[in-house]
């Protein structure tokens, strides 16, 4: 028997954006012959023929169960708080791109028994979509303005539209609405403005602009000779640098070479040894130089003492020595001048 009876209009596909609510429906009127007890289930049939359907929420013995499906708990309802009155529709909140599956939704009551499916497809909104210049943005360039999406469900649409200046694109430029590209060929300075892309699908829409700025080409020769003048003139500082370091550094050497010839042309001190060599030395040839006649006074001076090295030293600094007796030899029988020796006396003085 088919005494219980569907009444919702029967769509068979529905789209709805992302974080939005859906209403699936169903609603049905029951007869008399109807004597059971009434039981409706909404069950998520898999696009895996392989896989079992999935019970989301059920009306059974006048108590509503909601547990059975987690993706869903919280955020699904049935739209009527009391399906007994033949409203068994269901309300989704807050839906995710995970969503998007075939619904049914199942009557019963004995002997009547009737089912409907619904196709819901959950699209994302266009989001996060970036504009950006590819290309030199030089006059009789070409230069081609892009546009993408990071968020959206397929089939996304691209449109470009200028929001300064004219108000149309130029004459040259060539629009690929799939890809989100918009080709200025031959640029010129008129090009120049802001520029809108508008990303859509069916469920949204997102924007973004970009400033395009044409500019005659740019003095490619004056730059280079500019480079080679400013790295001949850091070479010629260099060179200078360095020859002046180099004559400073052969000053130096000179200077030390001559001050060096300098301290050997200076000649070594006297030792006080050779000072004392040198004065009886001299005492020797002047007495040697004498007569015998004036050798008398001479004669009687005995030379028992013999200056040393350090008779030099000031008085006070001086040791006293003992006068040591030496026999005076007979300069007769020599046949030799008697020479007499300086000594040093207790004072400090030549005698």
């Amino acid at each position: 028997t088919r005494s219980l009876t569907i009444t919702s209009v029967e769509q068979p596909t529905i789209e709805k954006a992302q974080g939005d609510k859906v209403t699936l429906p169903c609603t049905f009127v029951l007869s008399e012959e109807d004597e059971g007890p009434l039981d409706i289930e909404w069950v998520l049939i898999p696009a895996d023929n392989q896989k079992k359907e999935q019970i989301i929420i059920m009306y059974a013995v006048d108590r509503i169960y909601n547990h059975y499906y987690a993706a869903m708990t919280g955020r699904m309802q049935f739209t009527n708080p009391d399906p007994r009155s033949g409203d068994g529709s269901l309300d989704i909140l807050n839906l995710k791109s995970a969503d998007t599956g075939t619904y049914q939704c199942k009557v019963k009551k004995a002997p009547g028994v009737q089912s409907q499916k619904i196709q819901l497809t959950v699209l994302v909104k266009p989001a996060r979509t970036k504009c950006s210049i590819e290309g030199s943005q030089e006059i009789g360039k070409d230069v081609t303005l892009k546009c993408t999406s990071q968020e959206g469900s397929p089939l996304l649409s691209y449109d470009w539209r200028r929001v300064s200046g004219r108000q149309e694109l130029p004459a040259t430029s060539m629009l690929n609405k799939n890809t989100g590209e918009l080709l200025l060929k031959n640029a010129s300075q008129d090009y120049s403005g802001t520029y809108s892309c508008v990303a859509s699908n069916r469920v949204g829409t997102d924007e973004c602009s970009v400033e395009l700025n044409v500019t005659p080409p740019i003095n490619t020769a004056g730059i280079i000779a500019g480079a080679i003048i400013g790295t001949l003139l850091g070479l010629a500082v260099l060179a200078f640098l360095v020859i002046c370091c180099c004559k400073k550094h052969r000053e130096k050497k000179y200077e030390k070479e001559v001050h060096h010839d300098i301290r050997e042309d200076v000649p070594p001190p006297k030792s006080r040894s050779s000072t004392a060599r040198s004065y009886i030395g001299s005492n020797r040839s002047s007495l040697g130089s004498m007569s015998p006649s004036n050798m008398e006074g001479y004669t009687k001076t005995p030379y028992s003492q013999v200056p040393s090295e350090d008779f030099e030293r000031p008085p006070g600094q001086n040791t006293a020595f003992a006068p040591s007796k030496v026999a005076a030899p007979n300069l007769s029988r020599m046949g030799a001048v008697p020479v007499m020796i300086p000594a040093q006396s207790k004072d400090g003085s030549i005698v």
